[in-house]
């Protein structure tokens, strides 16, 4: 099926897209009733609280979710990356969504409206199975963050989210930089420390050639010592 859109295509056809499996006749009636919205960096693509007129797809860019808790201080919950589904949870539970999703670069989203999206639900089954598996993978991936934000050390913590954003975001052709960049605060939040403290943990790393940065870029020199700060949290 031919899209005019190139950002419905990725959201339906990608290789990794949750919806890819669909027959034509379901992508026929998603396509027919979907919007499409473009963000620049720092842009709040759902805000908390907000009630979601669809399942929403980001289709190009990346964006990070987050809460604001004790002391009006940011928590990053998740990175995401183009055909992450954004608001599945809040659309299954029929419920406001209760994180902050914002830009960290020009990004754009696909918006399937909600009663579209429910009707191919309730009838297949195995799309009910993805979406419930996403679920748990993400309730997974919650208790085990949680686990180590409270347990591990600041230089564990770092250690945990520079793989975390390679993880997600992989890295440029020289196999090093990740692609990504982030402020100083947003590292901080992803991995529940002042920024004082992500800014010193990373000159160590630096200085123990673990990591070498440039402004925002950051690349891993040494992913095997990166990887078991990470492990035992030191």
């Amino acid at each position: 099926m031919q899209y005019n859109n190139p950002f419905v295509d990725i959201c339906l056809e990608g290789s990794t897209s949750l919806l890819r499996g669909l027959g034509q006749a379901d992508k026929e009636i998603l396509y027919q009733h979907h919007t499409v919205a473009n963000f620049r960096k720092g842009d709040i693509i759902i805000n908390h609280g907000a009630r979601l007129k669809g399942l929403i797809c980001l289709a190009s860019g990346k964006a990070k979710v987050f809460r604001i808790g004790a002391g009006n201080r940011e928590q990053i919950i998740k990175m995401l990356r183009p055909m992450n589904f954004i608001s599945y949870r809040s659309l299954v539970s029929d419920s406001t969504f209760t994180f902050t999703v914002v830009a960290i670069e020009e990004s754009a989203t696909v918006t399937f409206e909600r009663n579209a999206f429910s009707g191919i639900l309730k009838q297949n089954g195995e799309l009910a199975a993805r979406f419930i598996k996403v679920i748990s993978d993400d309730l997974l991936h919650s208790e085990n963050r949680i686990i180590s934000l409270t347990q591990k050390h600041v230089r564990g913590r770092m250690a945990e989210s520079i793989l975390l954003l390679c993880e997600t975001y992989g890295t440029e052709p020289d196999g090093k930089t990740l692609s990504v960049m982030l402020s100083r605060e947003d590292i901080a939040h992803l991995s529940n420390m002042t920024t004082s403290n992500a800014i010193r943990t990373l000159s160590g790393f630096v200085s123990e050639k673990i990591l070498d940065i440039e402004g925002r870029k950051i690349m891993i020199l040494d992913p095997a010592a990166l990887k078991a700060i990470s492990e035992s949290g030191q």
